[in-house]
């Protein structure tokens, strides 16, 4: 751990010697000298500590499709960031080597880099925006909302890529920074606490807050063959994104053996086209296709039925949205685009 690094949290209050930690809805009582289930908070004496704060595990420039962005700044670059640590054990974890080392290994790895030097470094890389993610933002969010702030006065977008879980204080805190969350909807109850060590409502709580609050959300779920596959599990994700907002993107990802579930087969491509059509019934927009390149990428005119974005991978072959309206019969597509054709 850098030694730069331990600040007092945030959302947070005393309880005869232990701490009621409230950043996030796992709302864990810590004990003096113990962390909480992320990993790095840390009841010191009283006083709840983040003991990531600038010391990041990972920073890269990245095209905006890969958190995965499909409606928000198409074509463009974002610095990604992220600490060790998350409030999930997702048995599934996708990087569990910098999220769930704090937990697994005891070992907060990472450097001190200051907000100053983030927002000075997505600039001269000529990135759009700045996006929390690899592990659970919310657990470094008094590092994430400094960043976050001194980037909007750079003229920089804040994106998080998040599990969603964040409590309603912190959501409200960060809300007037952020301009997209990309959220996990992952499965049912009985998905979240088995698989996850969490609950579902808080999430979907989430995807309404953040929404209704005006930031762009889309949402992503990692179909795992026995787990979360079945008709019934992805027409209830479906409907419930379908009633916030048909508009939504639906990001869904083919499940690779990984972590604790390595006996686990990957996701067919059968499987993701059957979740895509019954995302369509049930009334979304804008469904995707993840992991699988050259299927379920593209864009497509919800009135018309052209292409107007055109997606190899991460890469957008052509671009044909004009201020927001579809280039063709100039019907609005929502999301966040720029003022140009890429």
């Amino acid at each position: 751990m850098s030694k730069d690094s331990s600040r007092i949290g945030q959302f947070w209050q005393k309880l005869n010697g232990d701490v009621q930690c409230q950043l996030c809805h796992q709302n864990c009582r810590i004990r003096p000298g113990l962390r909480g289930l992320c990993g790095v908070r840390e009841n010191q004496n009283g006083t709840l500590m983040t003991l990531v704060y600038g010391n990041l595990v990972a920073a890269n420039v990245d095209p905006i499709e890969k958190k995965p962005f499909f409606h928000f700044l198409p074509g463009s670059l974002a610095y990604s960031i992220a600490t060790v640590g998350c409030n999930f054990r997702c048995l599934h974890c996708q990087n569990a080597d910098i999220a769930q080392i704090p937990k697994d290994l005891m070992r907060i790895p990472g450097d001190f880099v200051s907000p100053e030097e983030v927002v000075t470094t997505a600039v001269a890389y000529g990135c759009r925006s700045i996006a929390y993610t690899y592990s659970e933002p919310t657990v470094f969010f008094e590092y994430a909302y400094d960043v976050a702030a001194l980037a909007k006065k750079n003229g920089l977008k804040n994106v998080f890529v998040s599990n969603g879980y964040i409590g309603e204080e912190a959501a409200e805190t960060i809300i007037p920074f952020l301009d997209a969350n990309n959220i996990d909807l992952k499965g049912d109850d009985d998905f979240y606490r088995k698989v996850c060590g969490a609950r579902m409502e808080p999430v979907k709580q989430n995807i309404e807050l953040f929404h209704k609050r005006g930031v762009w959300v889309e949402v992503t779920t990692l179909v795992i063959p026995g787990y979360n596959d079945s008709p019934e599990q992805l027409k209830e994700i479906a409907e419930f994104l379908a009633g916030v907002c048909p508009d939504m993107p639906w990001h869904i990802s083919a499940f690779y053996p990984m972590h604790k579930l390595t006996s686990v087969p990957r996701t067919s491509a059968q499987a993701l086209l059957l979740a895509r059509d019954i995302g369509l019934e049930a009334g979304l927009k804008h469904v995707y296709l993840g992991n699988i390149p050259g299927e379920g990428e593209n864009t497509v005119c919800p009135v018309c039925g052209q292409v107007q974005i055109e997606r190899l991978g991460y890469r957008v072959m052509r671009n044909s949205i004009i201020d927001g309206h579809c280039g063709k019969c100039g019907s609005a597509i929502s999301g966040v685009w720029s003022r140009h054709n890429s």
